[in-house]
């Protein structure tokens, strides 16, 4: 029962899979949680027998895609739709994700399932000519398609915002702009470079300190229209120091994949809500270590979640844009799906000794349903990788 994993220096490691079902309960405890509001990221599902090509149209298998989400749901768990663990800007295009939107909201009303949907500008490429009404427009139009499914709308960071923006006045414009205009409180984004290069200087600033003043800025103007922040910095201090001066009644959502179990456990002085692409492959782990939160245990919940830490920082290790890759690996292995293929060819993101270890820890964690399956799977391509068994 033995497996030889690679190492990066070319050499083999033995590991010895487990062989017990997970301890975590299977579906079935999907009623809310009491003490956060929680959001799990999710992935897509490519479909493996398109023909396409890495910078062609994302082709989805709708089928396998919404069944992840109902698995999510089915654990308690909200959805964040088209956001970046869906791959925006990464191999789906903005005709797929208001698709995908669409479907997913359709879905969530028959579920009884929450969800909250990405809205973004990448319909739009920037260019010199590229103004601020053009950036508004493109938002105003993903806005519209994510308010017509029902859903509640998460404003993601922009890229052709931050090629355009000349400084924090644009962007205090342009959010101004757009939260006078939402039907309901919306989720503000704040996307940091490690996750996409292009957004470096976001709120006008590569300096946090000033950028973070115009980000409370947009808030402190709008509170009425803000529902909450999700922080993606992966910095836990800051994020700490943020939520402590929102306005009364305005979320901190996280989005630290380093730091997620102590900023959601928080402090004496408040916590954070959740809002992870980690909470992909973890889903009925966290909702588990949600809902002993939920009876005043802190302890419990960090004893459940502290130990994921380590494969979440494997996952988003640098370059941290292609945890995605990580993620879709773990669902395979777990039999959300029939295959390890994306949308975009991003499969071919990381190493096989980074999914090696991603095996290992997901493995010692207990995450897959049936461990023989993943066994078999992760046999499979490392023959198909040319490393004998």
């Amino acid at each position: 029962m033995t497996l030889h994993l690679p190492n990066p220096d070319g050499t083999t490691r033995a590991y010895t899979p487990r062989t017990e079902p997970p301890a975590v309960p299977g579906a079935g405890g999907g009623s809310a949680f009491t003490s956060r509001t929680v959001f799990s990221a999710a992935h897509v599902v490519a479909d493996p027998y398109a023909d396409t090509t890495p910078d062609g149209p994302a082709a989805v298998d709708w089928d396998a895609t919404l069944a992840f989400r109902r698995h999510l749901w089915s654990h308690g768990l909200g959805v964040a739709e088209a956001m970046d663990t869906a791959q925006r800007g990464m191999g789906l295009d903005w005709a797929t994700a208001a698709e995908l939107i669409r479907r997913s909201a359709a879905e969530a009303k028959s579920a009884g399932g929450r969800i909250a949907c990405g809205v973004g500008t990448d319909q739009l490429t920037a260019t010199a000519t590229t103004t601020l009404a053009d950036v508004r427009s493109a938002y105003e139009e993903q806005l519209a398609v994510v308010e017509e499914s029902g859903a509640q709308a998460i404003l993601m960071a922009s890229r052709a915002l931050a090629a355009t923006a000349k400084g924090p006045e644009d962007y205090l414009e342009v959010y101004g702009h757009l939260l006078r205009q939402s039907a309901e409180p919306v989720i503000l984004h704040w996307l940091g470079p490690m996750f996409d290069p292009a957004l470096e200087g976001y709120w006008g600033s590569s300096d946090l300190d000033p950028a973070t003043d115009t980000f409370l800025e947009v808030i402190a103007a709008h509170p009425d229209k803000v529902d909450g922040i999700k922080v993606s910095l992966l910095d836990a201090q800051r994020e700490i120091d943020l939520r402590r001066r929102l306005p009364r009644g305005v979320r901190c959502y996280t989005g630290d994949d380093f730091h997620y179990p102590e900023l959601i456990a928080g402090d004496d002085q408040g916590f954070s809500h959740a809002l992870l692409g980690i909470f992909d492959p973890l889903g009925p782990l966290a909702a588990q270590a949600v809902r002993v939160l939920d009876t005043g245990d802190t302890e419990g919940f960090r004893a459940l979640l502290d130990p994921t830490v380590e494969l979440s920082r494997h996952l988003f290790q640098a370059p941290t844009r292609y945890y995605k890759t990580g993620v879709v690996f773990l669902a395979w292995l777990s039999g959300h799906q029939s295959h390890f293929t994306m949308v975009g060819g991003l499969q071919s993101a990381r190493s096989l000794p980074h999914f090696a270890r991603a095996y290992e820890l997901a493995d010692g964690l207990g995450l897959f349903p049936d461990p023989k399956l993943a066994q078999e799977r992760m046999r499979s391509m490392l023959s198909l990788y040319g490393v004998n068994q």
